[in-house]
């Protein structure tokens, strides 16, 4: 059932994103409320608008009505997108190896020796789980 609705998750836009992450920590918002929380310069009001309407569209995000206003909140869990965006990143550019994955962050992020043994830490702890 996971995979499933994994299936229905599309891809964000920057701006998509941008909105969603506000939305994520705010759990719900209205728009005024959601571009106060944008770095300068801050976009128009219709922008940030459209962005919410098309989040919608496409199942991110839903509606309460109070009278003339909309106060929004998300309906993909900040969670099942980030797992989303991994999965394509890790197929798309990581050949679904974490050997490739880990000696990435390694050579071309620097990781640091102590980052290294808490990743091993990490690794242990699952083997551990597993057995």
């Amino acid at each position: 059932m996971k995979d499933k609705s994994k299936k229905h998750i599309k891809e964000l836009t920057k701006a998509e994103e941008q909105v969603m992450r506000i939305l994520w920590k705010l759990k719900e918002s209205i728009v005024k409320d959601i571009i106060e929380e944008m770095p300068e310069p801050k976009p128009a009001y219709n922008t940030v608008s459209t962005v919410i309407r098309v989040l919608e569209t496409k199942g991110f995000v839903d509606h309460k009505a109070y009278g003339g206003s909309h106060v929004y909140f998300p309906i993909v869990e900040e969670k099942e997108y980030k797992s989303f965006a991994f999965d394509k990143i890790f197929t798309n550019y990581f050949d679904n190896s974490y050997e490739h994955l880990v000696s990435f962050l390694v050579n071309e992020k620097k990781m640091d020796i102590q980052e290294l043994d808490e990743l091993t830490k990490l690794v242990e702890q699952l083997k551990n789980k597993k057995s």
